[in-house]
């Protein structure tokens, strides 16, 4: 049978070669055995070809006689040799037409592998049929991967012919060998394919080769090696499918599977799991930035926000940022009010106080605005904000200017279907949705983090700046990127996104300033001013706080207030003579009710006998004079004011405190009740935070389960302890009665406390990762 060889190419070789190099390179060859899956009759075939090769190559009048051969061959387009083959094939098709007919297709595909002969113009040798094996070993080994498979595969179809009836050897090792050299084709051919950045094409050659062997069950460590390539080659597959364009809805629903089964055997993006593609946490998040931008903005919402619920802190902050620009776009207000609600859980990892201005500013929030920027520590762009704010009494213009160029540069270019839309404040809030959005949005402060991480910045902006009329922001340089604002490196975007502010305002507050237009934005620590729904809404909870107490009490706490309230009404209504009169006869009153009490109270000591001296016990009928413990209950530890703290104390101290932040940020809101157990700085922080709640209607239902791990002792000040506690928190929270999102955490933190007038109090706490 002819296959598409020549000896020059069998022992690697050109034309020119020397008969020394002809020795070396047989030598060479010779000693460069196959994989050890191979059998010995296909070591033996391919040893036979080699030896044929330089036997002929070696006489110098076959080598004449062969070169001779060899040029009519690749010049000759119908040399006898040709012709030969072309007779041999059709003799060998008629002679097995009964036989061909009888097998169906496995026939007709090994018709079709011996018309696979090389065509005229190709060179060509003639072997036995024992030394096809080691033909196609040859082939292989010369990176023919595409012409062994046509040569092999259809002898390997269930009921082969050839090989069921000894045609090229023994079935039980021809087979294997056949198979083995088809696979590692495929396994070979996916590779060159891969690194041609055929990516797709790489992935059906692997897995065309896996078929095979486990369709054989043969070969478990070939199998191993494609299912290894193939694990490794996903992240390309992906981005070259998703790559395609959007009307290839198969192609890339199919590359959002396998990104979708791959965050599921890593556990999330940021997860530690090992889904065998050889990328740690840094190089799978640089994956996921260069693969957003072939996804649309529909298609990475639906993604992240699926991520989040795991929940992954860079997913959450992936569905902010996904949120941010659709609501931008689409001029929709409220999913940016959805993504500052899903940033409540990102304070904790990292500065987003610039990004919480860029939000409020887009929901028409300038005093929050000016807040967030007052905490802000990113410097490069503070310092682009107030560069572009000159002679102006706040940082709004230059606000503006960098919410603009941070969207168009940093926010749009990372979605297939934004990348081309311009970015102009202006237009979006000029914009009937928005406005009408906007105005029906209650007043709200800034919703603060709960486990507070960053701590504000103690100096604020000295200068309170004004745009200049006139300016265009398309003459402005583009804003510094911000760094190091997040744990999570997807560069080139910046680390953060929009976070979680209050409700906006109505556009006409200022939210984009006109040229010539100045807009005052309070200093950070001015808080809102109440209007008139917070006063009613204040005054409406009072009443019910009043209305709760049942019975005699309350009637006359009632009474007594309206006496009092006309009583004062008649005083101030009084002239000032009757005044006067009136306040004599006031302390002439008082003074007579005085001393007939006095009286009273000597003659009722003196039936009762005689007084006690000195000092005595204070004794009541709902308490004994001297603690008297239970029985069965251990005495309940305590840290004493000169003593040190126990883990016990401590234990309960940081479980007064969970409690307390259940209370103050439930539905009832409790405020009351950090007081009970927090100082500065941490306390007045979380007033706001809880004031802050309340006022939006805002709410959390916590669930905590809570582990001393430690306690440290300050060597320098008995008063300083360092509690070292794993705290596993489930929170659910509801804006306005309606659940808008949850989160199951589970957080190691260290608490800070100080002994103040004998009382362990928490200051602070950090949360380490």
């Amino acid at each position: 049978m002819l296959i598409p060889l020549d000896y020059y190419r069998i022992l690697g070789l050109p034309i020119q070669a020397t008969a020394e190099q002809l020795q070396q390179a047989h030598r060479d060859r010779t000693l460069q055995l196959p994989r050890r899956e191979y059998s010995e009759v296909a070591i033996v075939a391919r040893k036979q070809l080699l030896d044929e090769a330089c036997a002929v190559l070696s006489d110098s009048d076959g080598r004449k006689a062969y070169d001779a051969s060899f040029l009519a061959k690749t010049y000759d387009r119908e040399s006898e040799a040709a012709l030969e083959a072309k007779h041999q094939r059709s003799k060998t098709s008629a002679g097995t037409a009964t036989v061909l007919q009888d097998a169906g297709e496995t026939a007709a595909a090994e018709s079709k592998a011996l018309e696979a002969a090389p065509d005229p113009h190709t060179p060509s040798i003639e072997i036995d049929d024992n030394q096809f094996v080691g033909a196609l070993l040859v082939l292989q080994e010369l990176g023919e991967y595409e012409l062994v498979q046509k040569l092999g595969r259809p002898y390997l179809n269930n009921g082969s012919i050839g090989i069921a009836e000894g045609r090229f050897g023994d079935p039980q090792l021809v087979r294997p060998d056949i198979v083995l050299t088809v696979s590692l084709a495929c396994l070979e051919l996916g590779r060159e394919q891969w690194q041609q950045g055929q990516y797709e094409k790489a992935a059906k050659s692997l897995e065309a080769g896996q078929e095979l062997l486990l369709r054989e069950s043969l070969f478990p460590s070939v199998r191993g090696e494609m299912q290894a390539d193939l694990y490794k080659l996903r992240p390309y597959n992906i981005l070259e499918l998703l790559s395609l364009p959007e009307e290839k809805v198969a192609e890339r629903r199919k590359g959002l599977q396998i990104l979708r089964e791959m965050l599921q055997e890593r556990g999330g993006i940021d997860g530690s799991g090992d889904d065998r593609s050889g990328l740690g946490i840094e190089d799978f998040l640089r994956f996921v930035q260069q693969m957003r931008k072939h996804l649309t903005s529909s298609e990475q919402q639906a993604l992240f926000e699926a991520e989040a619920g795991r929940p992954s802190a860079v997913a959450t902050y992936l569905s902010v940022y996904t949120l941010l620009a659709q609501g931008f776009a689409a001029r929709q207000p409220s999913m940016i009010r959805r993504a500052k609600l899903m940033l409540m859980q990102l304070g904790r990892r990292q500065d987003v106080h610039l990004e919480k201005a860029v939000c409020s500013l887009l929901l028409g929030q300038t005093e929050e605005a000016s807040r967030a920027l007052e905490l802000s520590s990113e410097k490069e762009p503070l310092a682009f904000i107030r560069e572009h704010s000159q002679d102006s009494p706040d940082l709004l213009p230059g606000l503006c200017l960098y919410a603009e160029h941070w969207l168009q540069e940093e926010v749009f270019p990372h979605f297939r279907d934004l990348a081309n839309q311009s970015v102009s404040l202006k237009d979006y809030f000029a914009d009937p949705k928005v406005q009408a959005y906007l105005e029906a949005l209650p007043l709200e402060a800034e919703t603060a983090n709960e486990w507070v991480v960053v701590q504000p910045r103690s100096g604020k902006p000295s200068a309170r700046l004004q745009p200049t009329a006139g300016r265009s922001p398309a003459a402005v340089p583009p804003p510094p990127s911000k760094q190091g604002a997040s744990t999570v490196t997807l560069t080139p975007v910046p680390a953060g996104v929009s976070t979680a502010g209050s409700g906006p305002k109505s556009p006409a507050t200022g939210a984009v300033p006109r040229p010539g237009a100045a807009v005052s934005l309070p200093t950070a620590t001015a808080g809102p001013p109440p209007d008139s729904t917070s006063k009613q809404r204040r005054r409406k909870n009072s009443g019910r706080s009043g209305a709760s107490g049942k019975g005699l009490t309350g009637d006359l706490v009632d009474r007594t207030r309206t006496q009092a309230a006309q009583i004062s009404a008649k005083v101030k209504s009084m002239p000032r003579n009757r005044l006067a009169l009136f306040l004599v006869a006031g302390v002439v009153s008082l003074l007579f009710l005085w001393l007939i009490l006095s009286l009273l109270a000597s003659a009722i000591q003196a039936l009762s006998g005689p007084s006690l001296q000195g000092e005595q016990a204070s004794v009541g009928l709902e308490a004994p004079p001297v603690e008297i413990p239970a029985v069965s209950a251990a005495p309940e530890p305590r840290a004493a004011a000169s003593g040190a703290m126990t883990e016990e104390a401590a234990r309960e101290l940081v479980q007064s405190w969970l409690s307390a932040k259940a209370a103050a940020l439930g539905p009832k809101h409790a405020v009351e009740e950090l007081k009970q157990v927090l100082t500065e700085p941490a306390l007045s922080r979380w007033q706001l935070m809880a004031e802050a709640q309340q006022r939006n209607n805002a709410y959390q239902r916590y669930v905590h389960k809570l582990e001393v791990n430690g306690i440290t002792a300050n060597p320098t000040n008995p008063d300083r302890v360092q509690v070292d506690a794993q705290v596993a928190e489930k929170a659910e929270v509801f804006d306005r009665d309606q659940p808008v999102s949850s989160r199951n955490e589970n957080l190691r933190v260290r608490y800070d406390l100080i002994r103040q007038e004998g009382e362990w109090r928490i200051m602070d706490w950090q949360v380490i990762k």
